[in-house]
């Protein structure tokens, strides 16, 4: 690319960018979002106004040097963009798809009262997208080996970033993934229409080249113990998520056809069941699915429920579209799709018929009543307001908390009651000596950005800790 920028004429108003049409993208799981061409990139780019106060760097939970990046794009130089982007963060393919921007870096944008704040993780998508299409990006210098080893528990996001942030430093990495396929909820909860399965293995690729030794089908706590990993090893992360799938504990959910979340998802993105038979993975939905959750991840459920090819995709709710914990572009997204959405709606038993398949969903209307301890006003139950919804599956997509193998097998290890271990927030270190902990399986469910934070503070004082500095 030139470095001389063509000066484009900014536009007022912030550019969403393209998408798929509806009515085709419901059949298929190519990524939704197109992204920006170069034109619309370099028009986008030139609305950033480059404060020098940079509220929305200050924003962003790892600080990526946004005004920076944006005007080296500007400028017309994605590779120089992409490597300032790299001082902070080494995942910006992921980041620009399925970060919450709306919440952070463009919340605190100074332009988004008036005319909309600049598309910034559409930029950080389109510089990290053609700087790896074009062979633009290089991993990062590694400092020496310093003959320290690290071991990371999971291949999510945390561990991920904990894992650049030490190969950087020059300390020995291996991390260790329960399945198949690395990227922890990358791979395995985010369906590929909203982050391509490619982008995550280059991700995963690249801290390979930097020196990250990586091994699947290790279950921590089963194939190996924290304690048999500290023989071998100077620190131990766990960053293992959270996989365990909570209930609704509402009589019937043993029928067929009713699934968590996480076994759904689990189904239709890592082992790609909707291309069964090519993949030896079967699914079974039916006409009429109902999806039970109002944040992303049963966005994602009745999104990828749609695109199987049922008669109807309906999700139930108990509060309203305001109180929904998913963001607004997803659940736009699912409207757009056909998705019916119930409000201020409650199953309250699921029933079956003689064969033990799920027939229909009991529900019953709420309405909002005195806040609940999050802040959130809470669901009362409206008597009398019962009524039935046809339904062939089910997908229970209400939360989830860490899978507990770890926190049973590791004596000494602190858990709070929902099972997440307890670590310090600033520096992830746990109740034992050299075990840093970080992600869901402390936070019990949150964005993959707070993952990536939490592994950038628990590096720093995994380095300190290993040596002094």
């Amino acid at each position: 690319m030139q470095n001389k920028p063509k000066k484009p004429t900014p536009s007022l108003k912030q550019n969403h960018g393209a998408h798929q049409d509806p009515a085709e993208r419901r059949k298929n799981f190519k990524e939704v979002a197109l992204g920006f061409g170069m034109e619309d990139a370099l028009t986008e780019a030139a609305r950033c106004l480059g404060c020098k106060n940079k509220p929305c760097e200050l924003a962003c939970p790892v600080n990526v040097k946004i005004p920076e990046f944006i005007d080296l794009l500007y400028k017309e130089d994605a590779g120089a963009a992409a490597t300032k982007i790299f001082e902070t963060s080494l995942f910006p393919a992921i980041c620009g798809r399925v970060c919450p921007q709306e919440t952070y870096c463009e919340a605190a944008c100074v332009l988004k009262d008036k005319f909309g704040p600049v598309s910034i993780g559409r930029l950080e998508r389109f510089t990290a997208d053609y700087a790896r299409d074009n062979g633009l990006i290089k991993p990062p210098d590694c400092a020496p080996d310093t003959g320290y080893k690290v071991a990371c528990i999971g291949s999510g996001p945390t561990s991920l970033a904990v894992a650049a942030e030490l190969r950087k430093l020059g300390h020995a990495v291996t991390v260790f993934e329960a399945l198949h396929q690395f990227g922890g909820v990358l791979s395995y909860g985010i369906p590929p229409f909203r982050l391509p399965r490619e982008v995550v293995r280059f991700e995963v690729e690249t801290l390979r080249r930097m020196g990250v030794r990586f091994l699947k089908n290790v279950m921590a706590g089963k194939s190996i113990t924290v304690q048999e990993l500290k023989k071998d090893f100077d620190i131990i992360y766990i960053g293992s998520g959270a996989g365990l799938p909570s209930p609704m504990n509402t009589p019937g959910e043993d029928l067929v056809g009713v699934y968590s979340s996480n076994e759904f998802l689990t189904r239709v993105n890592l082992m790609e069941a909707f291309k069964f038979p090519v993949t030896d993975t079967p699914y079974y939905i039916g006409g009429k699915v109902v999806v039970v959750g109002g944040g992303n991840t049963a966005m994602d459920s009745a999104r990828c429920a749609m695109r199987l090819g049922p008669d109807s995709v309906t999700l139930l709710y108990r509060r309203t579209r305001a109180e929904m914990p998913a963001r607004a572009e997803e659940v736009e997204n699912a409207m757009e799709e056909g998705i019916k959405f119930e409000f201020l709606t409650a199953p309250v038993e699921l029933e079956g018929d003689e064969k033990g398949r799920l027939k229909r969903v009991k529900c019953i209307r709420m309405a909002l009543g005195e806040p609940d301890a999050s802040g959130r006003r809470k669901p009362v139950p409206q008597e009398g307001s019962e009524f039935y919804i046809e339904a062939s599956s089910l997908v229970v997509a209400i939360g989830q908390s860490p899978n507990p193998v770890i926190q049973q097998t590791t004596a000494g290890l602190s858990v709070n009651k929902w099972g997440c271990i307890i670590a310090d927030e600033a520096t992830g270190k746990t109740s034992l000596d050299g075990v840093y902990a970080g992600g869901d399986v402390v936070r019990g469910g949150a964005t993959v950005l707070l993952a990536m934070k939490d592994g950038k503070n628990a590096a720093r004082a995994i380095h300190k800790a290993l040596t002094g500095k």
